[in-house]
Formats: C-alpha cells, sequence, structure tokens
C-alpha cells in the first residue's frame, strides 16, 4: 500500500504542481478525499474486497496516496521563482525546466512526503488490521494489559524510527547536493 501509494503520487503532485488545467479539475477531489479518515472506508473496502491483504493495501494506499500528494505538490508549488527565472534566463524550455530545476528542488519535499506517509502507513496499519499487533493491542487495551499495550506501542514505535531513518539516510544521500560545507 505505501510503496503503491508513493509511485501514483509523485506523477499526480507533479502534474497537480505543473499544470493549471489538471489542478483545476483534480484538486478539488484530492481535497475532499483527504479529510475523509482512511479508517472510515474500512467497511466499504471490505464489502468489496473482502477481509484480506487486499483491504489493508486499499486502505493504507489510500491514505499514504494522500498524505504524500498534498506534501510534494506543495514542493513543486514552492520552487524558488529566482531558479526559475534563471533558467528562462539562460533559455530553458519547459522540459528542461521541468527536469533540471523543478524535480531537484522538490526532492526534499519527496522525502518529507516519504517520512510522512510511513508514519500515515503505520498508523493506518494498526487501525485497519484484522489481526496482528492492532488486534494484540486493542484486546489487551478491553483486558487491562498495560504491559501488552505498552509492548505493542514501543514495537510500533521501534518500526517507525528505524523505517524514518533509513527515509533520512537515503535522503541525505540523494540530496547531498543541497548541503553546505
Amino acid at each position: 500500500g505505501f510503496s503503491l501509494g508513493f509511485v501514483c503520487s509523485v506523477p499526480v503532485a507533479f502534474l497537480l504542481g505543473w499544470y493549471e488545467g489538471f489542478r483545476a479539475i483534480v484538486e478539488p477531489w484530492i481535497q475532499f478525499l483527504r479529510t475523509i479518515p482512511p479508517i472510515a472506508l474500512i467497511p466499504i473496502v471490505i464489502a468489496a474486497c473482502g477481509i484480506g491483504t487486499s483491504a489493508k493495501i486499499i486502505i493504507i494506499f489510500f491514505a499514504v496516496f494522500l498524505t504524500m500528494v498534498v506534501t510534494i505538490y506543495q514542493g513543486v508549488k514552492n520552487v524558488d521563482p529566482t531558479l526559475i527565472k534563471a533558467a528562462r534566463v539562460f533559455d530553458a524550455n519547459d522540459r528542461q525546466l521541468f527536469f533540471h530545476v523543478v524535480v531537484p528542488a522538490s526532492v526534499p519535499y519527496i522525502f518529507t512526503a516519504i517520512r510522512l506517509g510511513l508514519a500515515t502507513a503505520l498508523t493506518t496499519l494498526v487501525a485497519a488490521e484484522a489481526t496482528g499487533l492492532g488486534t494484540m493491542i486493542q484486546q489487551a487495551g478491553m483486558y487491562f494489559k498495560m504491559d501488552i499495550v505498552l509492548m505493542g506501542i514501543v514495537v510500533i514505535g521501534i518500526i517507525g524510527f528505524v523505517l524514518d531513518k533509513i527515509a533520512l539516510l537515503i535522503e541525505k544521500k540523494v540530496t547531498a547536493w543541497q548541503e553546505v560545507k
């Protein structure tokens, strides 16, 4: 769900930021859908797909896709106008401007979207999970087994922390050109 959400969100976000006509049609839908909690879709997704992995993937995709689209779109929209003007002065065409100015300037936002998407995916997974860690925490909570609840919370926190650190490490490698030394 996370991977699919990422792969789909990048082109949609760039299209939103780059083409005003596309933005006029799609942005209202993105804004509408992102206000719906992904957990609210669980009954509909289960009715359509049944209980299983595919339902979880769809719910996580929905949550991750919307989070990432909004974040990456902001990166595209916030490209420094001076960079765009400078590229235009050097006769950059739209394709060159897009691939040599807009995409590189948006990379930090893409990594921010990845980090936010990972957190959203974990949160949604625990809430959407009919079995596993989410159920373990819920059942332990019903029986006031706080040691199990805390252990589940710590495991989720550790997983999230490790995934975030991996994303930061990759970001540091990919955006090394931005660091001032």
